[in-house]
C-alpha cells in the first residue's frame, strides 16, 4: 500500500467533507450520498481500509483482480462493485463474484447475465452505463439507445435494475471539465427521471462522480461518488 490506514481515514474524511460541502449547496443530506472507495490495483489492504473505515463498499474494474481479492478477505462486510468495462465472456465470472455490476452497457450483456444469476440463484443488481456526455472515448450506451436497453433489462427476471452509471469526459482545461462533467450530470438525472417516469420504475441510483468531479456530480443529484485517487493516492 503506498499509504497507510491513518492517512487512509483523513483522506475519507476530507472527502466526506466534501461530498457534505456539495450538499450544503443544494439543500441535500450528505446521507444520501454513498462514497464507494475504489481499490482497482491496490493490494485487498485497500479494500480492508474501506471496511475498517466504515464505507460499505468497493469498486474493481477488472473482474479477475477484484474477484481475487474478494476470495482473499471474504471475511470483510464490504459490497464489491464492478465498475469497469465487462467483456461478455466474463459475464459468468462477475455475476458470481460482484454483488453489483455498474457497467452494463449492451444488450448483448443482457441474457449472459441473468443466466449466470439464475445459475447462482440470486438476483443481479446492476447499474446501466450510459456515455451521457458522448465521449467517443468512454464506454457506454447512447441515450437514445437507453430506452430499449432498460426495457429488455427489465425484462430479465434476475437482474434488478438499480439506476444508472456515467463516466464524464475530461475538456481541455479545468473550466472545461467542470463544464463537462456539469452538463453531463444533468444529462443522466434527466434521463433516469424521464425513464422512471416511462416506465414507473424509481432507479434510484445515480453512480456519478469522481475525485476530480464530485461537486458537480452531488450537485446534479449523484446518489454514489467512485473514489480512488483521493483516498489511496496516485497508483
Amino acid at each position: 500500500m503506498t499509504c497507510s490506514y491513518e492517512e487512509f481515514a483523513a483522506r475519507a474524511d476530507a472527502v466526506r467533507a466534501r461530498i457534505a460541502a456539495a450538499c450544503a449547496q443544494t439543500g441535500r443530506d450528505p446521507a444520501g450520498v454513498e462514497l464507494l472507495a475504489v481499490t482497482k490495483t491496490h493490494p485487498v489492504e485497500a479494500a480492508a481500509y474501506a471496511a475498517r473505515h466504515g464505507l460499505r463498499g468497493v469498486g474493481e474494474n477488472r473482474v479477475q483482480e477484484g474477484v481475487a481479492k474478494r476470495a482473499e478477505a471474504p471475511e470483510l462486510p464490504l459490497r464489491w462493485e464492478l465498475i469497469g468495462h465487462l467483456q461478455s465472456n466474463k459475464a459468468r465470472a462477475a455475476a458470481a463474484g460482484f454483488d453489483r455490476i455498474q457497467s452494463v452497457d449492451r444488450e448483448k450483456l443482457l441474457p449472459a447475465l441473468d443466466r449466470a444469476a439464475a445459475e447462482e440463484g440470486r438476483p443481479l443488481a446492476i447499474l446501466l452505463q450510459v456515455n451521457a456526455g458522448h465521449d467517443p472515448a468512454k464506454f457506454g450506451a447512447d441515450p437514445a439507445e437507453a430506452p430499449r436497453l432498460l426495457d429488455l433489462a427489465l425484462a430479465c427476471p434476475h437482474l434488478r435494475v438499480d439506476g444508472l452509471m456515467t463516466i464524464a469526459p475530461l475538456g481541455q482545461t479545468p473550466a472545461e471539465t467542470l463544464d463537462l462533467a456539469t452538463r453531463t450530470f444533468s444529462a443522466l438525472r434527466e434521463l433516469r427521471d424521464t425513464l422512471a417516469a416511462r416506465t414507473g420504475r424509481p432507479l434510484p441510483e445515480l453512480s456519478m462522480g469522481m475525485t476530480g468531479d464530485l461537486e458537480p456530480a452531488v450537485a446534479a443529484g449523484s446518489t454514489q461518488v467512485r473514489v480512488g485517487t483521493a483516498l489511496y493516492g496516485t497508483r
